[in-house]
């Protein structure tokens, strides 16, 4: 069994690296209308550049896996800003799909919280497409809408959760069947265990990103190892393996909140339930030290018996 390795949004090693700096809609409104497309272009191509040093990071340390920023581009969505973030960047869109192609990395993004489809309120499940959409066009600027996945959550309970299900499948309707396509769902530490997220999974034809960390903290009555195979086939018409996020408490007091760096000792009984099934899977890591603790984990577990580390960022287990 194989497990690569990979982390969110911003490798914290390199100097001023963020591939998120932000434009706030209140500064926006104070600048002139030439300032404001400067701004707007300036904050895009500097987050761009930084994506593409993170790109070439994560492949001289050989993570094959990285979730790209959702704020690569300021105001993207703002209903009063609405901007082509596309055309005066072509190039570097181009050249970010071409990295990825050629190294074979696996990329994704995860909009916000606030991007849900349980809502009684149309105008959030609008404003779910329009995000979405956002996350699409981008995967198209960079010619990897084949390959590039976007994960969300079910969203809320609103009370009844039976009816707030009913309603996610009802307003999933309203996504074009393009996007849905690349879409997965991920279990929440809250309110929709993995069990119903994957119900929900199978019944839509989404495959469902496991987060162990929000399983610890919001179990479902079925034994996990029952629930594995169900996960695993929820891929099975993907060319992906199935991904799993990892990360671990920051401390018992503040459970759901990640730690800096993953624990070893708490993803173990998860480990040893994966060996079971020898199912290869990617793991992205969702701690705070981002990179750092993605390559310390596989550190940590190449020292064990059992594990070889098989490159930077991949670890065999047998």
């Amino acid at each position: 069994m194989k497990i690569r390795f990979g982390y969110v949004s911003h490798a914290i090693s390199l100097w001023d690296a963020s591939p998120a700096k932000t434009l706030t809609f209140t500064r926006y409104e104070q600048m002139g209308v030439q300032e404001r497309e400067e701004k707007l272009f300036e904050v895009t191509k500097q987050n761009l550049n930084h994506t593409l040093r993170m790109l070439y990071y994560n492949i001289a340390h050989e993570l094959e896996l990285y979730r790209f920023s959702s704020s690569i581009v300021p105001l993207a969505t703002h209903p009063e800003v609405r901007w082509d973030f596309i055309t005066p960047f072509e190039s570097e869109w181009q050249e970010i799909g071409s990295i990825v192609q050629k190294k074979r990395l696996r990329v994704s993004f995860h909009p916000n919280q606030f991007t849900l489809f349980t809502s009684p309120k149309a105008k959030i499940t609008e404003n779910a497409v329009v995000d979405m959409t956002y996350h699409y066009q981008m995967f198209e600027a960079m010619g990897l809408e084949d390959v590039g996945l976007i994960n969300i959550h079910i969203g809320g309970a609103y009370g009844d959760k039976q009816q707030a299900l009913a309603r996610f499948h009802e307003n999933l309707t309203t996504l074009p069947a393009p996007i849905k396509q690349v879409m997965t769902l991920e279990n929440d530490d809250k309110t929709y265990t993995a069990e119903e997220t994957l119900s929900v999974c199978e019944k839509e034809g989404i495959p469902l990103v496991f987060d162990y960390h929000h399983h610890m903290a919001n179990l479902c009555e079925a034994p996990l190892v029952d629930l594995l195979p169900r996960i695993f086939q929820t891929w099975s018409h993907k060319p992906f393996l199935p991904k799993i996020h990892i990360s671990s408490p920051k401390s018992e007091k503040e459970f759901r909140s990640h730690a800096d760096f993953v624990d070893p000792e708490f993803v173990m009984p998860f480990l040893k339930i994966l060996k079971e099934f020898g199912q290869d899977v990617d793991f992205m890591i969702e701690a705070k030290a981002k990179d750092q603790a993605a390559l310390r984990l596989v550190e940590d577990l190449s020292k064990l018996r059992g594990f070889k580390r098989v490159s930077g960022g991949a670890i065999e287990v047998k």
